[in-house]
This record gives C-alpha cells, sequence and structure tokens, in this order.
C-alpha cells in the first residue's frame, strides 16, 4: 500500500545499499536541533548570569540561574524555536494530519455552542485530573511537590485561556466534534456521543495527567546540576566528567520531553491521534515509572543487592575509567538524541506521527537500547561486594528481567502503531530489512529460533517509541 508521507522532510535513502527508500519522517530534523540549540543559549545565560549582572548592573544577586524558575523558563528557550520552525519552515500548521482547513473558518456564532460542550468536556477532565492529584498522596511529597505547585498556579490560566483558544481553534477544524466534545456531550446529556471518542480523550489526558506531573518534578534538579557544574575541574577526572556530561544529557532529554508533553496541539500537527488501548501497554510503560516503579531500591525488580558503580570496580585504572565512562556518555548521548528527535512530538503511550530520521534509522528503539546497555556498564550486576555467586546471579538475572520488561513495553508499543498507522507498518518493515541495528538482531533471532519471523524485532528498553 502506497502512503503519501505528510512531512515535508525529503526522503532518506536506506544505509543499505540499492535498499529502496525509508519513509519520510512526520518530524524533521531541524525541529530539535532548534529546540537544543535554544536550550544551550538559555544554560549559557544561566551559567553566566554573574558576569551579565555585573556587566549590566541588573540587580539582584550575583549567581548563576540554577533555580526551579530557571529550569521552568527554560521550557519557552526549548520549545519557542521549535514552534517558529514547525510553524515558519516545515508549515505544519498546512498538513491535511492536523483536520484543520485555515480557508473557511466558520462564523464564532456556529461554533459556539459546540465549543462550550466541548469546553465542559475539557474542564471535567481537568477537574477529574487534579482529583486524582489530591487523592493520590505521592503527589505531596519529595519533588512532587514542586509539580503540585505549578500547577495550582497554571490551573486558571489554564482554564480562562482554554476559552479563547477553542473557539478560534473550532472555527477552522474540519470536524471539531473531538473527543474532548464527546465528553462534554456525554456529560451534559444534550446529545449523541460516541463512546469510543469518549475513551480515546480520557486515555489521551491520562498520559498527559501522569507523565507531566512526573517530568515537571525532575525539571529542577537537572537543570540545577548542569548550570552548577564546574567544567573547568572536570579534565583531569574521568569519572567527574563523565557523571556531568551524563547529566547535561538527560538534562535535555527532560527538557525536551516535556515541551512535547505540553504541546500536544493540532495547528502544530502535534495532537495525539491515539492513546495505547492495550491493557499490557500501560502495566509495561507504568512500572517503570514512580510510583509504580518495580526497579526502584527494594523493588521487586532491583538489581542492585550488594552492588557497587562502576567506578569501584575499575578505581586505579584511570584507562578503563576513561574508556568506560565514554562509553555511557555515549549511551546516554543517544538517548537524549532520540529525544531531542520527536522535536515537538515526544511523549510515551501514544501515537503521535512516525519518527524516522536521527537515531531511528538505526534502530526502531534507540532510547530503549542505549538506556538498558547504559544500565548494565553503570552497574556490572555480575560483581557484587559480598564476593557472593549467589547476589552476583540474581542481580544477572533480575536486571536481564528488566530488560526483559522493556522488550516487552516494546511490542506492545508496537502492536499500537502497527494496527494505527499504515506509514509506521511501512517503516517497521523498512527498518526489519534494512536498519543496520534492527535487522542483526533480526538475524540473531532468526538464528536463535531457527525460523524467519516477519521483519524482526529488537530488544527495546528506555522510554521512547518512534511515533508517538
Amino acid at each position: 500500500m502506497t502512503q503519501t508521507p505528510v512531512s515535508k522532510a525529503p526522503v532518506s535513502q536506506g544505509p543499505v545499499f540499492g535498499a529502496p527508500p525509508r519513509p519520510a519522517s512526520d518530524v524533521s530534523a531541524a525541529v530539535g536541533l532548534a529546540g537544543l540549540a535554544g536550550l544551550m543559549v538559555w544554560v549559557a545565560i544561566c551559567r553566566a548570569w554573574p558576569e551579565i549582572g555585573a556587566a549590566l548592573n541588573l540587580p539582584g544577586p550575583r549567581e548563576r540561574l540554577a533555580g526551579s524558575s530557571a529550569a521552568v523558563l527554560a521550557l519557552v528557550f526549548s520549545g519557542t524555536p521549535m514552534v517558529l520552525w514547525s510553524l515558519l519552515v516545515d508549515k505544519v500548521h498546512l498538513r491535511p494530519s492536523t483536520g484543520i482547513d485555515w480557508s473557511a473558518p466558520r462564523p464564532l456564532r456556529a461554533v459556539t455552542d459546540g465549543a462550550m460542550t466541548k469546553l465542559a468536556g475539557l474542564w471535567a477532565t481537568w477537574g477529574l485530573i487534579a482529583f486524582v492529584y489530591c487523592l493520590a498522596r505521592w503527589y505531596w511529597r519529595g519533588p512532587y511537590v514542586f509539580a503540585m505547585d505549578l500547577l495550582e498556579q497554571a490551573a486558571p490560566l489554564l482554564f480562562l485561556g482554554a476559552i479563547p483558544y477553542v473557539l478560534w481553534l473550532d472555527r477552522v477544524l474540519v470536524e471539531p466534534r473531538d473527543g474532548a466534545w464527546h465528553f462534554g456531550a456525554m456529560l451534559i446529556g444534550r446529545e449523541a456521543y460516541d463512546r469510543e471518542q469518549v475513551w480515546h480523550h480520557l486515555r489521551a489526558w491520562s498520559v498527559k495527567g501522569f507523565f507531566c506531573a512526573f517530568m515537571i518534578s525532575i525539571l529542577p534538579g537537572g537543570f540545577g546540576a548542569v548550570v552548577e557544574a564546574d567544567w573547568s575541574r572536570l579534565g583531569a577526572d574521568p569519572v567527574a566528567w563523565s557523571n556531568a556530561a551524563i547529566s547535561a544529557m538527560f538534562m535535555i532529554d527532560v527538557q525536551i520531553a516535556m515541551v512535547g508533553y505540553l504541546l500536544t496541539m493540532k495547528p502544530l500537527d502535534a495532537q495525539i491521534r491515539t492513546a495505547n488501548p492495550f491493557l499490557a501497554g500501560w502495566v509495561a510503560a507504568l512500572i517503570c515509572y514512580p510510583p509504580f516503579v518495580l526497579m526502584g531500591g527494594g523493588g521487586v525488580l532491583d538489581y542492585h543487592q550488594n552492588t557497587a558503580e562502576w567506578t569501584y570496580w575499575l578505581a586505579g585504572h584511570p584507562a578503563l575509567l576513561w574508556l568506560w565512562g565514554a562509553m555511557m556518555v555515549v549511551l546516554t548521548g543517544i538517548y537524549a538524541w532520540a529525544t531531542v528527535a520527536f522535536g515537538l512530538r515526544f511523549s510515551n503511550l501514544t501515537w503521535r506521527g512516525v519518527v524516522t530520521n536521527g537515531p531511528y534509522a538505526w534502530t526502531r528503539h534507540p532510547a530503549y537500547l542505549s538506556k538498558n546497555l547504559f544500565w548494565w556498564l553503570a552497574t556490572l550486576p555480575f560483581l557484587v561486594t559480598t564476593h557472593s555467586l549467589v547476589d552476583a546471579v540474581r542481580n544477572t538475572v533480575i536486571l536481564g528481567i528488566v530488560s526483559g520488561v522493556y522488550f516487552w513495553r516494546a511490542k506492545t508499543e508496537e502492536r499500537h502503531l502497527l494496527a494505527a498507522d499504515p506509514k509506521y507498518r511501512a517503516y517497521h518493515a523498512w527498518m526489519g530489512e534494512n536498519g543496520p541495528v534492527t535487522r542483526r538482531l533480526a538475524a540473531l533471532e532468526n538464528a536463535l529460533v531457527g525460523r524467519r519471523r516477519g521483519g524482526g524485532e529488537e530488544s527495546g528498553q528506555g522510554d521512547r517509541h518512534p511515533a508517538q
């Protein structure tokens, strides 16, 4: 089946000589790079703030901007360039996949009743999310307190800002009666509604409600660590250098991903088309995040019993420390690159288009693969401080199970995407035959099971998939 690509990005040629062209990405590589550039500018400003303040004679303390407000403002510096590039260069707002027809806006009076129904659905949804936040105790301790405070301050702006936004958007939507409208119609009880649309709406907002709170809670820590890092003293210390670089990669990942969770908007062609409808997909994802995480300290899948970090085992061997640290930095860099490749469209458990460029030209799950390899290198679970064979075997097996959990997670994501998007099916098949990493893992799998398994799969891990 031929699928007309909606992206204006040029079709990339495959890594295999003579291979058919790889399906074009719905997100151009430049979007994420623009966001990364904006983020780096803000980090540089925050680090140089004492000098900037002195030069401009600004009031306030002469110290680096490493607090929570600076971390939140970083979202503006990373998100704005991505939005501008998407609208002005890629012109995503003109794509048919937005569901928008800008050429024939309806009169305001023609959309008012429908917009009120939609607003009722939206406000009820946000109220339901706030109710869950109130009930769940973990949202009111530790770093989650910052997320709750920020969302509480933003709530009035969201509720009031939704009114002009919905009225404006409904004038140009081809079909204004989306999931929010159907949920509102169900609550009001005046018009017929589609139950499937209601479930789609609730699943999509469940993703946003759960992951936005988590991502906001970890914004300040990573950002502050990067701003405060003293890179001038890291050149002679491989451990300090690698830890600082790894922190920077994770900060990039969190910042760009947070923008993606926030800007699920149709004019940006970044709306959630569908959220994963399969229970297995939700279970596989949620057990990787607090408060459900099973891999944390004392959890069922905690593989750190009597282990020590890689720095302990390689201490006294500077060449190995540099080599090991560099490998971990590279793996974390791939993980962050996978997020940057999404631009405005990053999100777990959702389909928001297909990403086929960047690291997704090599493997369908680059962040999954890199993150899992990082865990093996960082932990070395087969080495234990007690010299106990039982501990070594237990930790190694449990980390293997963790990798299996993420493989399962990747499979549930692929099941969702294969059912949702013909373009993803084309990408999935292309990678099975031509992806430099995917096809080798497929060959290994075929050798192990002794038979061909349609296109092959790779072992996935981490928090990403190529169409969200």
